[in-house]
């Protein structure tokens, strides 16, 4: 197994770490970038804020560098166990999406999630994320606005030197940890190269993007149910 890490600058390194560890070889080639963005949130929001949900570790780090870690008294939720994890950091206890289910149909099913009428719910995010969330919560009456933190751009590659260095490496295993990963990845890889990443199996964080995977034409994909490491290490069954 050779595995090709593709999360963005910085964020691979419990990954490799687990790799290293387990003797498996791996490249790391971000296939998205992240960037602050200047929408700030009014603080009286915040402050009345019942509960506040964040979609992801981006949207964690980035809401507490314009918050200066000063995160408001509230519930707290998080769609996977990562971004749990990061807001651990800054000693905030999320209540999580199921671990079978780290997505935002997951998170719909908490029941804490169920009567929420009138409740104010600001939920954290990077810019054009999914409305499932916002739609259904609504749906139950709550009150809910985006703070939207941080932006996903495509790192600049050259896609032949690049899909041909993974080919020469013999990559036959890719994490993909997002839909604008999948996207990415897809749009980077050459018509005459579609073959090899067809051949290739890929390793997708739920059952969503499991099926635009399979709908572009991938074959051999695992929904590791989750972006965290440990998710992912069972789908690679290491």
């Amino acid at each position: 197994m050779k595995v090709l890490l593709t999360r963005p600058e910085g964020r691979n390194q419990a990954m490799a770490e687990q790799l290293k560890n387990k003797g498996v070889d791996f490249i790391v080639t971000p296939l998205l970038a992240v960037a602050a963005t200047l929408s700030p949130i009014e603080t009286q929001q915040l402050s009345q804020a019942d509960s506040i949900i964040f979609i992801s570790t981006n949207a964690v780090h980035f809401a507490a560098q314009s918050l200066k870690s000063q995160f408001p008294n509230c519930r707290y939720y998080a769609v996977g166990q990562a971004t749990a994890d990061a807001l651990i950091q800054y000693n905030i206890q999320a209540e999580v999406a199921p671990e079978n289910s780290q997505d935002s149909e997951g998170l719909l099913s908490l029941s804490s999630l169920a009567e929420i009428q009138h409740q104010r719910i600001i939920i954290v995010r990077g810019v054009g994320g999914r409305e499932t969330i916002a739609e259904k919560l609504t749906l139950r009456q709550a009150k809910v606005n985006y703070w939207e933190v941080y932006q996903r751009v495509m790192p600049k590659l050259d896609a032949q030197s690049v899909c041909s260095h993974w080919q020469a490496a013999q990559i036959d295993t890719i994490v993909v940890t997002s839909g604008e990963v999948l996207v990415n990845l897809i749009n980077l890889v050459p018509k005459e190269l579609f073959a090899w990443l067809q051949s290739c199996h890929i390793i997708v964080p739920s059952h969503r993007v499991e099926q635009r995977a399979k709908t572009a034409g991938l074959c051999h994909v695992t929904n590791a149910n989750g972006a965290n490491t440990q998710a992912v290490l069972q789908a690679l069954s290491l």
